[in-house]
C-alpha cells in the first residue's frame, strides 16, 4: 500500500512554502495525500456534586428507546448518544470524596499528600500524574498532521478564582494543575489576538503569491479555477492590510458586551464560552478542550430556575427530601440542556471541506465528579457521549459492572489515535486494557 503523505510533505516536495497550506487544503487534487487523515476532536464537559441516581440513568441498557427526566434536554441527540454507566472512579488514598472526585477524573491518578484539608481527616495536595485530555493534547501537538496551535483550550464558567484541588481537573503533569478560563472576554482575547506587525504578513502573502502561480502549472482545470478564486481571497487581503484593517484567517464570533462574572449571568456566560468553544474547533485551533461549570463543592444557585439554594448544599440533602431531589433535577436538567445546545450549535456548524458537521467529528463527554451527591460515592460516575467524532456506537445505553473510569480513559485516547498508550494514571486500574464493546 503505498504510504500517505500530508499536504505539508507533498507541498515541500513541490518546493512549495506551508504558508500556502489554508489556500490549498480543500482542493480535491490532494485528497489523496490526506486520506485517513480526519479529524478527530474530544471536548470534555464538567458539571459537580453528582446527580440523582433514579432519575438520570435509562432503565434499562441497550437502545436508548426514551431518556430518563435529566437527559431527557439531549432528547433530539438520543440517536448520537452513548451512556456509560458502573464506571467508577477507584483512585482512594489521600483526601475526601469531592477532592478525589475531582483531581483524579480525568487523571486516574493519586493525589498528592498535602495540606488543603477536605471534609473528611485526611488532607491531600494536586494530582500525582496529567490528565487524558493534556495526555492526548501531547500524542496530536507531537505530530505534524495534528497539531494545531493552541494544543488544547480550557474553557470555564464561574470556577472561583481561588486554586485548589476542588477547582482543577486539567493537569499539565504532577503538580501541574491547569486553570480554566472562565472569563469569555479574556478567552475571546487568547483566540483572536490582533495582527500586529502588517509588515511580515504582506511578506507571507509575497510568498503565498508566488507559490500559487507555481502550483496553478501542475493542477487540473478543475482545480486551477478553485485556485483562482483563493488568489482573488489572496488579493482581497492585500486590500484589507493596505485599508489598515487587521489580517485575522478565521471568523470571529459574536459574543455579548458588558457580562459580568457574576452568579446570576450564568446562563449567558456559559452560551458565550460554547460560542468559542464551537469557532475554535471550526477554526482548528484546539481538537481537544474542556469546559468546567464552576467546580467540585459547587454553589452555583440557578435562581433562573426558581431555585435559590447553592447547588452543593441541596446535593447534601437526604434522598427522602422530596423538594431538594426536585430542584436537583432541574440543576442537572439545565447542565445537560448547555450540553445539547452545544451539540446542536457543533451540529448546525458545518465541518471545513464540506464533510459533514463539526459534530460528526466530535465526541463530547459530559462527566461529573461524583456518583450522587450525598453519599460522596465515586461509583457510577456520570459518564454521557454525544457526537461521532471518535466512532463509539451511539443511540445505546451500556451497563459495565462496577469497572475502573482508567479504562475509559484509556479508550479515549486509543480513539484519538494514541493506540501506543497502554496504561494510564494508576497501572492497577488499567491492566485488561481499554473498555470492551464500546465500538
Amino acid at each position: 500500500m503505498k504510504p500517505i503523505r500530508s499536504r505539508r510533505r507533498f507541498l515541500q516536495e513541490c518546493g512549495i512554502s506551508a504558508a500556502i497550506l489554508p489556500f490549498v487544503g480543500n482542493l480535491s487534487s490532494f485528497a489523496g495525500t490526506i486520506s485517513g487523515l480526519t479529524k478527530k476532536r474530544l471536548l470534555i464537559v464538567f458539571s459537580p456534586d453528582g446527580v440523582v441516581k433514579d432519575l438520570f440513568w435509562p432503565k434499562q441498557e441497550g437502545k436508548l428507546e426514551s431518556l430518563p427526566p435529566i437527559l431527557a434536554p439531549l432528547e433530539s441527540f438520543r440517536d448520537r448518544m452513548l451512556v456509560l454507566k458502573g464506571v467508577c472512579d477507584k483512585v482512594r488514598g489521600d483526601g475526601d470524596g469531592h477532592m478525589r472526585g475531582m483531581g483524579c477524573l480525568l487523571t486516574g491518578t493519586e493525589l498528592f499528600p498535602g495540606n488543603i484539608q477536605g471534609g473528611s481527616d485526611t488532607p491531600a495536595g494536586w494530582s500525582s500524574g496529567p490528565s487524558i485530555d493534556q495526555e492526548i493534547k501531547n500524542y496530536l501537538q507531537s505530530r505534524e498532521e495534528t497539531r494545531t496551535r493552541f494544543g488544547s483550550l480550557e474553557f470555564g464558567v464561574l470556577v472561583p478564582d481561588r486554586a485548589d484541588t476542588w477547582t482543577r481537573m486539567v493537569y499539565a503533569g504532577p503538580n501541574k494543575p491547569v486553570a480554566p478560563i472562565d472569563d469569555p472576554y479574556q478567552m475571546f482575547a487568547k483566540l483572536y489576538g490582533r495582527l500586529n506587525d502588517q509588515e511580515s504578513v504582506k511578506s507571507v502573502l509575497d510568498d503565498i503569491r508566488e507559490d500559487l502561480a507555481r502550483i496553478a502549472s501542475v493542477l487540473p482545470a478543475e482545480d486551477r479555477r478553485l485556485l483562482e478564486e483563493h488568489t482573488s481571497l489572496v488579493r482581497d487581503l492585500e486590500m484589507e492590510l493596505t485599508q489598515n484593517v487587521s489580517a485575522n484567517s478565521h471568523p470571529e464570533p459574536k459574543i455579548e458586551l458588558g457580562v459580568l462574572q457574576d452568579n446570576d449571568q450564568m446562563p449567558k456566560i456559559s452560551r458565550m464560552q460554547i460560542e468559542l468553544v464551537v469557532a475554535s474547533l471550526a477554526a482548528d485551533f484546539t481538537r481537544v478542550a474542556t469546559l468546567q461549570f464552576t467546580n467540585s463543592v459547587g454553589q452555583a444557585r440557578m435562581k433562573w430556575l426558581g431555585v435559590d439554594e447553592g447547588q452543593h448544599d441541596l446535593s447534601h440533602e437526604p434522598n427522602s427530601n422530596g423538594i431538594a431531589q426536585e430542584k436537583l433535577v432541574k440543576i442537572n436538567a439545565w447542565y445537560a440542556g448547555e450540553v445539547a445546545h452545544l451539540a446542536r450549535r457543533l451540529a448546525e456548524t458545518p465541518e471545513p471541506g464540506n464533510d459533514g458537521s463539526l459534530l460528526d467529528h466530535t465526541t463530547i463527554v459530559w462527566t461529573n465528579e461524583l456518583g450522587e451527591g450525598n453519599s460522596h460515592t465515586l461509583d457510577d460516575i456520570p459518564w454521557v457521549l454525544v457526537g461521532s467524532g471518535l466512532g463509539f456506537t451511539t443511540g445505546r445505553a451500556m451497563q459495565f459492572q462496577n469497572l475502573p473510569h482508567n479504562r475509559l480513559l484509556l479508550s479515549l485516547a486509543h480513539a484519538m489515535g494514541h493506540l501506543e498508550l497502554n496504561r494510564f494514571g494508576n497501572p492497577d486500574y488499567c491492566i485488561d486494557g481499554p473498555l470492551t464493546g464500546l465500538v
